[in-house]
C-alpha cells in the first residue's frame, strides 16, 4: 500500500470494465427482446452480450482481487463499502422473492371462480409435501451450518478445515439442486397451467437460480481459500458469500410452507 497517502480510501485507477459491462448489458437486453419476437440475429446478439458480460465480470473481479489481496488497497474503511453493498443487495433479493410468494399466498387465500374457487385450482395435481419437498428442505439449512463452520475455521486460522467445510457446503448445495431438477422432471403440470403453475415455477425456479449463483460463489471462495487468498483478517468476499448463502437457505423454508405445505 502506498505510504504517502494521507487517507485510508482506495482511489481506483481508470478502468474500461464499466463501459464494456454496460455495452454487454445493452446487447443482452436488445438481443433478448429481438429473440423473443423472432427477429433475425436476436440469438446471436443475445449470445454476444452474455459472453461480453461474463468476460468483463472475470476480468473486473480479477482486478479487484489483485487490488485487495496483492496490492493491499482494501483497508478497513474500504471494506465497509462491499459489506454495505452486499447487505443492500441481499435485501433487494428478499423483496424480489417475496413478490412471488405474495402472489402465491394471495391466489391461495382468495381463489377466484376462474380456477374453480378452490386451491389448488381444479384439475391440478400437486406434489405431496412429505415427499421430495420434505427431503430437500433440510439440506440447505444444513449447508448453512457447514458454511458457518467454514467461517469459524477461517477466523481461527485453520485454513484446511475451512476448505473441508466449503466442500461439504457445495456438496449439499449440489444435492439440493439435483433434487429440484428431479422434482421438475416429475411435475404433473407446467408453468402455463393456471396461476398455480406460474407461481410455483417462478418462486421455486428463481430460488433455485439463487442457489446456483450461491454455489458458484462458494466454489470461487473455496478455490481462493485453497490457494491462500483468504485469511482471518482479510476475507470480505467470503463473508459476502456466507451472508448470501444464509439468505438462500432461510428462504427455502418459505416455499415449503407457503407453496408445498399450504398448497398441498
Amino acid at each position: 500500500m502506498d505510504k504517502s497517502r494521507r487517507h485510508s480510501y482506495h482511489l481506483v485507477d481508470q478502468s474500461p470494465w464499466p463501459l464494456f459491462c454496460s455495452l454487454g448489458a445493452l446487447a443482452t437486453t436488445a438481443g433478448c427482446v429481438m429473440y423473443m419476437h423472432s427477429f433475425q440475429g436476436g440469438a446471436t446478439l443475445l449470445s454476444l452480450g452474455l459472453i461480453s458480460i461474463l468476460y468483463t465480470m472475470f476480468l473486473w473481479w480479477r482486478d479487484v482481487i489483485r487490488e485487495s489481496t496483492l496490492e493491499g488497497h482494501h483497508t478497513k474503511a474500504v471494506k465497509l463499502g462491499p459489506r454495505y453493498g452486499s447487505i443492500l443487495f441481499i435485501l433487494s433479493e428478499v423483496m424480489f422473492l417475496f413478490a412471488f410468494f405474495w402472489a402465491s399466498s394471495h391466489s391461495s387465500l382468495a381463489p377466484t371462480v376462474d380456477i374453480g374457487g378452490i386451491w389448488p385450482p381444479k384439475g391440478i395435481w400437486v406434489f405431496d409435501p412429505r415427499g421430495i419437498p420434505c427431503l430437500n428442505t433440510p439440506i440447505l439449512p444444513s449447508s448453512g451450518a457447514a458454511v458457518t463452520w467454514a467461517h469459524h475455521a477461517l477466523l481461527a486460522g485453520n485454513e484446511k478445515k475451512a476448505v473441508y467445510a466449503l466442500v461439504a457446503t457445495v456438496s449439499l448445495a449440489l444435492v439440493s439442486t439435483g433434487l429440484q431438477v428431479m422434482e421438475y422432471s416429475l411435475a404433473p403440470y407446467s408453468i402455463s397451467d393456471s396461476i398455480y403453475g406460474s407461481t410455483f415455477f417462478l418462486a421455486t425456479g428463481f430460488h433455485g437460480f439463487h442457489v446456483s449463483i450461491g454455489t458458484i460463489f462458494l466454489i470461487i471462495c473455496g478455490l481462493r481459500q485453497y490457494i491462500g487468498h483468504l485469511t482471518k483478517e482479510h476475507h470480505v468476499g467470503f463473508e459476502a458469500a456466507a451472508w448470501y448463502w444464509h439468505f438462500v437457505d432461510v428462504v427455502r423454508l418459505f416455499p415449503f410452507f407457503s407453496i408445498y405445505f399450504w398448497g398441498g
